[in-house]
């Protein structure tokens, strides 16, 4: 009997995780046939971040934490908090993305003379943890909105949830490593879903 109350609580589980990082959909990606670049822009305002914290709220708690440790070491991982955003995720998302879109002769980057841009939301961020003996990986919630880059108008928005991010060595010590993963897997899954429809 135990045995069955566990498989069927994995299957829960697993069915769960699969519907959570299937997007919630409005719109189809018809209006991307025949482009051949897809601009990409990353927003991180008004993001909570752990137990439902805002993003000020929990970084001024690590700094405050990490400082009482070690003057100046609050400071050190306040910046690489940020500098985190373009030197890690945002490259990782636009190369997985890529490596389905250039499929189908698509090509997304930050920056490019495009018909549409999708604006890549971060809305809420888990940074998990690894301790060594213990952890918990990361993940993210994105909002993922196509505008027509000249008006701003809305054409197609998605919504990515609870996108887990960890190594699978398990030397993910480090909170940007793991959030990197998740931007990773979003990016396939989104390169995926377009190269996909078209």
């Amino acid at each position: 009997m135990k045995k069955i109350a566990l498989f069927l609580l994995l299957t829960s589980f697993v069915g769960f995780t699969a519907l959570a990082q299937t997007p919630a959909k409005k719109g189809k990606y018809n209006f991307l046939k025949g482009e051949k670049t897809l601009n990409l822009e990353f927003e991180y305002d008004n993001m909570n971040v752990g137990k439902k914290l805002t993003e000020e709220e929990y970084v001024a708690k690590k700094v405050a934490e990490y400082n009482e440790d070690e003057a100046g070491r609050g400071e050190k991982w306040k910046a690489s908090w940020f500098d985190s955003r373009e030197e890690r995720y945002e490259p990782k998302f636009v190369e997985l993305i890529n490596k389905y879109l250039l499929k189908v002769n698509l090509e997304a980057d930050k920056g490019l003379d495009a018909k549409y841009t999708l604006i890549v939301k971060s809305v809420f961020t888990e940074p998990g943890f690894n301790v060594g003996v213990a952890k918990k990986p990361a993940y993210v919630d994105y909002e993922m909105t196509f505008v027509e880059t000249a008006t701003q108008k809305v054409v197609a928005s998605y919504s990515l949830l609870k996108i887990p991010g960890s190594q699978m060595m398990g030397f993910d010590f480090d909170a940007g490593s793991r959030i990197a993963e998740s931007y990773a897997k979003s990016g396939k899954m989104m390169g995926a879903y377009i190269s996909k429809a078209l």
